[in-house]
């Protein structure tokens, strides 16, 4: 016999599931890999990693940048040769800088996150002679996030045939959340009768609430009724939390037979709702607090890619053309796309 075609309550593809394998054997890897630099330390090294890892759980990072702080810091202690406390200095992150950042082109968020890391580090341990109030984390690249129309969001649902998955892609656009949050939701959080839904223990350890979408509800109770999750309201096959990597595998499958030609991400879907929200007519202040930013000028990158006012500004090509064709043709329409205006 051949693969098995479907899998998964008769929903998910075979070809999904060799993707979503495939991306989170790549993750394993990637953590294989940091274990393996790990050991390269000398015993100070690992030392100095693990007491910075403490500090920063103790003041209760998210474990995300526990993970991202600590290998960058990895690499920094395998480049300048595990030299003591004492004896660092501010030229050695200039040299990490040049040496392993800058030649790698790696990008200006990769040297703001290791500059982050070096503070951390050196409150970890006093002792080191980095000068603290010396080290300045180069300026943010303005990058627009990308954005799909509320047309390619439906046909990217629509192209999601799993119904857990749909439900997991469409909770993403129509309450905005991070993935991080999708897959930490637990059911006891959503208020079906309220519409509401309460995401705990956030970024910057905030607690918010967003809304239910009317329209997601019958989906919902769809979902529920089909897969009857004991604990997370996305749940593995063995009834853990649900892995990123799946949701990704997912959703890059789904963009492929929407025909979605764009670099799509989950995020791509949070950052579809606040915009869609501002050509709405609501307010930053409520898109903040939708989203969950601490800081409104976060929120305020979406009034660059909002279509609502462009939309209403008037090409120069198209007055010059409606100009034209009232003082010289006033009974002849003038289309750009033949060869003589006519």
């Amino acid at each position: 016999m051949g693969k098995v075609a479907l899998l998964d309550k008769g929903h998910l593809s075979y070809k999904v599931i060799e993707e979503a394998a495939a991306a989170v054997k790549a993750t394993a890897k990637r953590r294989n890999k940091g274990r393996s630099k790990f050991s390269c330390l000398s015993e100070d090294g690992r030392r100095q990693i693990r007491d910075t890892v403490v500090f920063m759980r103790g003041r209760r990072y998210a474990e995300s940048t526990v993970r991202t702080y600590g290998g960058i810091l990895i690499d920094f202690l395998l480049l300048i040769n595990d030299k003591s406390l004492v004896a660092l200095s501010n030229d050695d992150i200039e040299r990490f800088n040049q040496e392993f950042i800058l030649r790698r082109n790696y990008s200006i968020s990769f040297q703001r996150q290791f500059i982050g890391a070096i503070k951390i580090f050196c409150q970890a341990h006093p002792e080191a002679g980095i000068d603290v109030p010396q080290l300045v984390r180069p300026c943010k690249d303005l990058k627009l996030p990308l954005i799909l129309s509320k047309e390619e969001i439906l046909d990217l649902l629509r192209n999601t045939r799993n119904i857990k998955h749909r439900t997991a892609l469409a909770l993403l656009y129509a309450a905005g959340l991070r993935i991080s949050e999708l897959l930490y939701l637990e059911l006891c959080n959503i208020d079906i009768d309220r519409r509401q839904v309460r995401i705990i223990n956030s970024k910057g350890r905030k607690d918010r609430y967003v809304v239910l979408a009317r329209s997601f509800t019958l989906l919902l109770g769809n979902y529920l009724a089909t897969y009857n999750p004991s604990k997370y309201f996305i749940e593995g096959a063995s009834g853990g939390m649900y892995s990123a990597a799946s949701i990704r595998a997912v959703l890059r499958r789904s963009c492929e037979r929407a025909g979605i030609r764009k670099h799509v991400t989950p995020h791509t879907l949070r950052h579809s709702y606040a915009t869609h929200l501002l050509e709405s007519g609501v307010d930053l202040r409520y898109i903040q607090e939708l989203l969950g930013h601490s800081k409104p000028e976060t929120t305020m990158i979406y009034t660059h890619v909002s279509r609502k006012d462009l939309l209403d500004i008037k090409s120069p090509l198209d007055v010059a053309v409606e100009e034209f064709a009232k003082r010289d043709k006033p009974n002849k329409n003038i289309l750009l796309s033949r060869n003589t205006f006519c």
